[in-house]
């Protein structure tokens, strides 16, 4: 990329990524002018995150049944039997994507509750009032960061999930023949295994958000 074209791009993307943090700052702020803060959003976008965790795995173990009657059942209709496995792909991958926009937002206000937390306390002369929300900002931080990867791990824990089931969905699209079915036989197991490891790690999330806002809102 030549200066021209590097600056023609900062043209366009600064002002955009202003216009983001201002739109930010906007919404949190009128929040607040009713009551809500930061903590309170925080907590409501991590429910929502462990809420669409939970509508994940029921998108998952619905998809990984219609996968499952696929490959036992005889003189399969495999055009339809395509249209189901395909639908049932669509839908997890939309519930895929709500859980890593969930995750997202929760991280979005996350940063900004954490560096308001941190300006309010370079405010403080007293240095015992100091001292004590210092530390509390850093024992917050340290359970947020904890339940964060707990979620980034669950939200990753779906790809090799969907990988699968996009193969083999394109594959039974391009071959409507009982050598398909033999084929997806093969992979059933494996795919159980992913979906085993999906559900335990979307579980554990769930345990990890349950506990952080229980520990938020007693603090």
């Amino acid at each position: 990329m030549n200066r021209s074209s590097g600056n023609l791009l900062l043209f366009f993307v600064v002002p955009v990524v202003l216009l983001l943090s201002s739109c930010a700052s906007t919404y949190y702020n009128a929040w607040e002018k009713v009551g809500y803060h930061k903590r309170d959003i925080l907590v409501s976008r991590v429910e929502n995150t462990r809420d669409s965790q939970q509508d994940a795995q029921v998108e998952f173990k619905d998809a990984l049944e219609q996968f499952g009657s696929i490959v036992t059942l005889q003189n399969t209709d495999l055009a339809r039997a395509y249209e189901k496995l395909s639908a049932e792909y669509e839908d997890s991958q939309e519930a895929a994507q709500e859980v890593t926009d969930r995750i997202d937002s929760v991280d979005g206000v996350a940063t900004a509750l954490f560096k308001e937390w941190q300006t309010e306390i370079e405010q403080f002369t007293n240095a015992d009032y100091k001292r004590s929300s210092t530390a509390q900002l850093r024992q917050t931080r340290s359970r947020y960061d904890g339940m964060l990867s707990s979620m980034r791990k669950s939200e990753a824990s779906m790809k090799p999930v969907l990988d699968t089931f996009r193969d083999n969905v394109l594959f039974l699209k391009h071959n409507l023949n009982a050598q398909a079915i033999g084929s997806l036989k093969g992979e059933f197991a494996s795919l159980q295994d992913d979906i085993a490891v999906l559900i335990r790690e979307m579980n554990r999330s769930i345990a990890e958000s349950d506990k952080f806002i229980a520990d938020l809102r007693s603090s």
